[in-house]
């Protein structure tokens, strides 16, 4: 019940709101969230301090306050999904070269498009199946709120996006195999749920493990797999990049794809490291 009214009664009416607002208010959620009641600070402040070790203290600070403004502003994007018309859609979230991609469509293959909670990944999620000729399928994590899950699928899912989960993404692989090109959207960046199935490797000055099904579900089918970068041009507009790691997985040596997909995600962070999902227990795991 309490979901509902907080969707319905608070959310919604919020997002009818024009953007420049929305930001407006986005500097009490940033004050809220960061000096008041101190949103997992200590997991942000250990995992920066860890992956950069080479910063001060004043740097890490200045780098965990730009974090929670930055996640601050996705909190009002979010939002603002529940009701963004397509059109402004389009003009705040494009792929700059989306031939790249649909040249696979043209060839009747399925494409894995492989990035992480960097920039503002539910955007990307409502905009997929719009972006490329591909039917877009996000492959996502289930939330423990069910009612929250459904009720913020329906936005996910308003503009063609196919949504799945663990429960039926061998099942969704399998059913595409057999029709229509899919481009399924997966985000590789969670802490795996099993840390002795997982592939470990050195990533930002620490082990760390990294879910396989990706390279899994890529050999499997033999899909090209591509790797998408977010950039933010500024706030609330995005462009998407593509480049190609593999067109050809079952040539590739094991664990390669996986790899390559950690290299360029480490570059994107180091670029603009601001703009992950700090807040993640991405190394609950030792190694």
């Amino acid at each position: 019940m309490l979901t509902y009214f907080f969707i319905w009664c608070i959310c919604y009416p919020l997002s009818l709101l024009p953007m420049a607002v929305l930001y407006l208010l986005a500097v009490p959620v940033y004050l809220v969230v960061n000096h008041v009641v101190h949103y997992r600070r200590k997991v942000v402040a250990e995992n920066l301090r860890n992956a950069f070790p080479e910063k001060t203290p004043a740097e890490l600070r200045h780098l965990r306050n730009r974090y929670y403004w930055h996640l601050s502003q996705i909190a009002v994007e979010m939002i603002k999904m529940l009701t963004l018309p397509k059109w402004m859609l389009k003009y705040r979230y494009y792929c700059t070269n989306p031939e790249l991609v649909n040249r696979y469509y043209e060839q009747g293959k399925s494409v894995i498009l492989m990035s992480s909670h960097y920039n503002d990944w539910e955007w990307m999620i409502i905009a997929l199946d719009g972006m490329f000729q591909h039917h877009g399928v996000g492959v996502g994590k289930a939330n423990s709120d069910k009612v929250f899950e459904k009720l913020v699928n329906r936005a996910r899912t308003r503009y063609g996006t196919e949504v799945v989960f663990a429960d039926t993404v061998r099942e969704t692989f399998a059913r595409y195999a057999e029709g229509a090109p899919a481009a399924f959207m997966m985000l590789a960046d969670q802490s795996p749920n099993d840390k002795h199935r997982c592939y470990v490797t050195d990533f930002l000055h620490q082990k760390t493990g990294f879910i396989y099904g990706p390279e899994h579900f890529a050999r499997q089918y033999d899909i090209p797999v591509l790797y998408y970068q977010v950039v933010k041009e500024r706030m609330g507009r995005y462009r998407v990049e593509v480049q190609v790691i593999t067109e050809h997985p079952n040539d590739e040596p094991q664990y390669s794809i996986t790899q390559r997909y950690t290299e360029l995600l480490a570059q994107t962070i180091q670029q603009e490291p601001a703009f992950w999902l700090w807040s993640h227990r991405r190394w609950k795991f030792k190694f």
